[in-house]
């Protein structure tokens, strides 16, 4: 795989009102990207922050086995009334995907929901814990160890991921996150994804202060 790639940030599939405000999913064509490149039809494809489906959806449309963890309840219903194998997603914190009696995964692909270096809730609890940016990255890595207990020896785990920029202060993230999982996995590299937009006046065709984003490969 090349290892800077065009795409367009177009998003295909039509989500319910109540999710539109904060949208934060990545483009079907980016996880249909990986996955004809990581993986065959029969596959068992992860989701550790599954979101609104996107990777699941996209497996299940090229015919590999999808499974999901989502913590939010209101998007985990919402996506297990449009899986095939609606039992392959489950409402749970991935720090406790080891409870879950997972098969052994072919490949992983997902992004966490993402923190800035000045904010004090940690988002992989649904914000309902204080912590800082370092106890994020902490968490983090905890998760990625138990995740690396269900994937088979040799399989790849792609983190989509950005640094961010606000209110003039930037927070590494994607190089910190880089870093930090590559005390579970080793890392490969990184994929630049150049983001494009059809509205020409739209500064950052990604939205978090950048027009690309970054696609980071590790392996088991």
């Amino acid at each position: 795989m090349r290892t800077v790639i065009t795409l367009p940030m177009i998003k295909n599939r039509k989500i319910p009102l109540r999710f539109q405000k904060d949208d934060n999913r990545f483009p079907e064509i980016l996880v249909e990207n990986f996955l004809m490149h990581y993986t065959e039809p029969g596959d068992k494809v992860i989701d550790i922050f599954a979101g609104l489906g996107t990777t699941l959806l996209v497996a299940e449309e090229l015919e590999r086995e999808a499974f999901g963890i989502e913590l939010d309840k209101d998007r985990f219903e919402y996506v297990r009334t449009i899986l095939t194998n609606k039992q392959n997603i489950f409402n749970e914190n991935s720090l406790n995907l080891d409870k879950l009696n997972l098969p052994k995964m072919d490949f992983a692909f997902g992004s966490p929901t993402y923190m800035n270096e000045f904010e004090r809730e940690n988002p992989l609890t649904g914000f309902t814990e204080k912590g800082t940016y370092q106890d994020y990255l902490e968490f983090l890595k905890e998760i990625y160890s138990k995740l690396k207990k269900v994937m088979k020896k040799g399989a790849y785990v792609v983190i989509e991921v950005s640094n961010l920029k606000y209110d003039k202060k930037i927070t590494t993230l994607a190089w910190d996150i880089g870093k930090t999982i590559s005390d579970v996995f080793r890392f490969e590299g990184e994929i630049i994804i150049n983001w494009t937009t059809p509205q020409e006046d739209v500064e950052f065709s990604y939205g978090y202060g950048y027009d690309h984003s970054y696609c980071l490969v590790f392996k088991k």
